[in-house]
């Protein structure tokens, strides 16, 4: 049920090289991974994680979200994915991870986040996250 859900909200993104946005344009954006069909093992931990950290977001629960971005970004140093695609979903769940922070009113850890996604990929969503907390914090 819950990959069903994951994947539902996945497909009605916007594709976005193989993460999507969601959220409307004045928001903060939320990255997922469209799912690959594969038995890798490593792999599914860190989609499942990394897609599991967007709902929690989406669903107000910021604890379990900001948890499962951490364990995303945990998974994603040891596996085996190409490093500059490696580099780019890292930056996405640390911009995750900071959308998260930001909700729960902890802006220095947020601000943190965005800065170290932007220095890693600068994805126009993750620029977007940095401008928008900028902006919100008045900064």
């Amino acid at each position: 049920m819950l990959k069903t859900l994951v994947t539902t909200i996945a497909l009605s993104s916007l594709l976005t090289c193989s993460a999507m946005a969601v959220a409307k344009q004045a928001d903060y954006k939320l990255m997922v991974i469209e799912q690959a069909q594969t038995n890798d093992n490593a792999t599914s931990q860190y989609e499942t994680a990394f897609n599991r950290c967007a709902l929690s977001v989406k669903e107000k629960n910021f604890s379990e979200a900001e948890s499962l971005c951490t364990q995303a970004i945990s998974l994603l140093s040891t596996s085996k994915v190409p490093g500059y695609k490696r580099r780019e979903l890292t930056s996405f769940a640390l911009s995750n991870r900071g959308v998260a922070r930001i909700m729960s009113e902890k802006d220095t850890a947020a601000l943190s986040d965005f800065y170290e996604a932007v220095q890693i990929s600068k994805n126009e969503l993750v620029n977007h996250n940095l401008s928008r907390a900028k902006h919100n914090l008045a900064l």
